[in-house]
């Protein structure tokens, strides 16, 4: 029988570090997020513990508490930044008075990598009022400094103790003959090449950034002089009326932490009450494809400035305050799992967005068709996904129509009990726009995206609105047909029209219509148009793909209808070419015709099309100067 040799992974515990500090986060700026962190969750810890001391009863003079019943009422949880020393001889010194270590919890959670003080059995999925949990965040520290160096002392032991930590792995822990004062104190001295990151304004500002809704005093301390760096109490923050009635003091909030001046917002809560913010409207119109950047905190503590997934997609016109306790950060706490919480929270959020919407259409109706005018694209995004929102809303979308670009109130109106009629595409529309609007035809542009599926929807939210679509096809059904007289009299120049639109599959009719001076109009079936567009690509594909596309091509072409151009008998131009004797100019001016009709159709033209415009235009300037040799 074979023997099995069992051995442990090793660990270097140098490289670890490496990897860990230099690697896992974005910029060595990060360590101020960390050490505050901790800072944060230690007061947070004796604050619980207090708790559930008084809860229990037993919170009295106990030097296994080390405190007093008065100070319990007392107790307010601080944070200290200082700095001191120049050059690569600056000295940053984070203090706090927070639950402290005892020697035991050092061993454990300062020596260990991956170990927390603040994790339950399962490390994500544990309930926890702390931001850290996985026992990583001090190592960032390494990226700015060569040492780091601890001084506590816990609430529980009393007992002074030293740390010293090295990149290299290796520590060393002794007690203290002083008394230090209940808390943790943490000193970084400046690592060559990382003098930026102590510089006064870059310490304060980072303070900031990351700690500004912290609810614990953060002071910083340069040459003596001391000041507050984050924001004073917003405990109104976390109640949605509240905010709306300190509107001024809101969007001033937003402005320091964002950047921008905003003139609106949404208050946002989930139902728990566990994650809220606040949806600043974005006071310009942006692109749908822009990027959907969010400022989230995690219990007070900024995670990131560039959330994109914490609101809908649809709410591209939000830039928006986040502050949660629920959601799970990664171990960079830079971003957030995708999980349920994050969908629960993410629609939640967006149903706050939606109701003030809402709201805002049966209170204040002004306020909503201003902010539907700078964003309306982003309102039918959600006016699709939504038939409730639509059924509120859709009155205020406008539409571009051949009675110009309109409210669908108005064109309702407009209407007058009949069919609201619309294409589905850009191009469909261009097509028609000139012959409908000559005959007072309502035709509204459903092509952009999200309107025709707005436009199909309708008659499923409101009975009494009908919407049909309208093809250029059915356009042409409303022209004049020609007389007997006519059709006899221009049946020899039709077919001189027929035979030189054969290669293009494409049929010749004459009609009159309006306006006269749109001498063609160019339709084309669904199918018709998908042979056209394979057609075209495998001209500027690969062979192999040729191939495939040939292959297809045989089964649409089977069943395919040719195109149609309709020549305008109101349009003089069209009417001289009927009467033109020269069977080469009728070809050549037929051509033509056809490839403007392309043009203004916007359809690409293939290569035998392209040939077949070059060969029109010299035509006629041979012609033309043929004349003029002539005359």
């Amino acid at each position: 029988m074979s023997q099995t040799d069992q051995y442990r992974f090793q660990v270097n515990l140098g490289g670890m570090i490496d990897i860990l500090a230099n690697h896992l986060y974005s910029s060595p700026r990060v360590f101020i997020r960390e050490v505050l962190q901790n800072a944060t969750d230690a007061i947070t810890a004796r604050k619980e513990l207090r708790k559930v001391a008084a809860e229990s009863k037993v919170l009295k003079e106990d030097k296994a508490l080390g405190d007093t019943a008065s100070e319990s009422n007392d107790y307010e949880g601080k944070v200290i930044v200082e700095l001191s020393g120049s050059g690569e001889h600056q000295v940053l010194m984070i203090q706090d008075n927070g639950i402290g270590l005892s020697e035991e919890d050092i061993h454990r959670f300062l020596s260990i990598i991956g170990q927390s003080s603040k994790k339950g059995a399962d490390l994500l999925a544990s309930e926890t009022s702390f931001i850290g949990r996985f026992g990583i965040g001090l190592l960032s520290c390494f990226m700015v400094s060569d040492e780091i160096v601890v001084l506590t002392r816990s609430v529980k032991e009393g007992i002074s103790m030293e740390w010293r930590g090295k990149p290299d792995g290796t520590y060393t822990i002794r007690r203290l003959d002083t008394e230090l004062p209940v808390g943790t104190q943490i000193y970084l001295r400046c690592k060559p090449g990382s003098e930026f990151y102590y510089e006064p304004a870059h310490v304060e500002e980072s303070l900031f950034y990351y700690g500004a809704l912290l609810p614990y005093p953060v002071m910083l301390s340069v040459d003596g002089e001391t000041k507050l760096v984050n924001l004073p109490s917003t405990s109104w923050m976390q109640d949605p009326e509240q905010l709306r009635s300190r509107r001024s003091e809101v969007l001033d909030l937003g402005y320091r932490l964002m950047g921008e001046r905003f003139s609106d917002f949404i208050p946002l809560r989930t139902a728990s009450g566990r994650t809220g913010g606040i949806a600043f409207i974005l006071p310009r119109s942006v692109n749908l494809n822009s990027k959907r950047l969010h400022r989230v905190y995690l219990k007070h503590m900024l995670v990131s400035d560039k959330a994109e997934n914490v609101l809908p997609e649809w709410a591209f016109f939000i830039k928006s305050l986040i502050w949660t306790d629920e959601l799970q950060p990664t171990a960079s706490r830079e971003y957030f799992y995708e999980n349920e919480q994050l969908d629960d929270a993410r629609s939640e959020l967006g149903t706050c967005i939606r109701e003030e919407l809402l709201r805002m259409a049966q209170y204040e109706p002004d306020r909503l068709q201003h902010w539907i005018r700078l964003h309306e694209l982003s309102m039918k995004a959600l006016a699709v996904e939504d038939d409730e929102f639509l059924r509120i809303m859709y009155r205020w979308f406008s539409f571009e129509s051949t009675f110009g670009r309109r409210e669908l109130k108005e064109l309702i109106r407009e209407a007058d009990g009949r069919p609201l009629h619309y294409t589905s595409t850009v191009d469909e529309y261009r097509q028609i726009t000139h012959v409908a609007a000559a005959q007072s035809m309502l035709v509204i542009n459903g092509g952009y995206i999200y309107d025709s599926d707005i436009l199909e929807k309708l008659h499923w939210i409101d009975s009494n609105l009908q919407t049909e679509r309208l093809s250029p096809e059915e356009v042409s059904l409303s022209f004049t047909g020609l007389t007997q007289e006519e059709r006899e009299s221009y049946y020899g120049v039709l077919r001189v029209m027929d035979a030189a639109l054969q290669p293009m599959r494409c049929r010749a009719e004459l009609k009159r219509f309006e306006p006269a001076s749109l001498p063609v109009l160019y339709t084309i079936s669904q199918d018709a148009l998908t042979l056209r567009s394979m057609e075209n690509t495998v001209e500027e594909t690969t062979s192999l793909f040729s191939n495939v596309l040939d292959s297809l091509k045989a089964g649409v072409q089977q069943n395919s209808g040719y195109s149609t151009l309709y020549f305008n008998l109101n349009n003089p131009v069209v009417a001289r070419i009927l009467e033109a004797t020269d069977t080469q100019m009728v070809t050549a001016a037929t051509e033509m015709m056809y490839v403007n009709a392309l043009m203004m159709g916007h359809y690409p033209m293939n290569r035998s099309e392209l040939g077949l415009m070059n060969r029109s235009v010299l035509h006629f300037i041979n012609w033309g100067l043929g004349n003029g040799q002539n005359s």
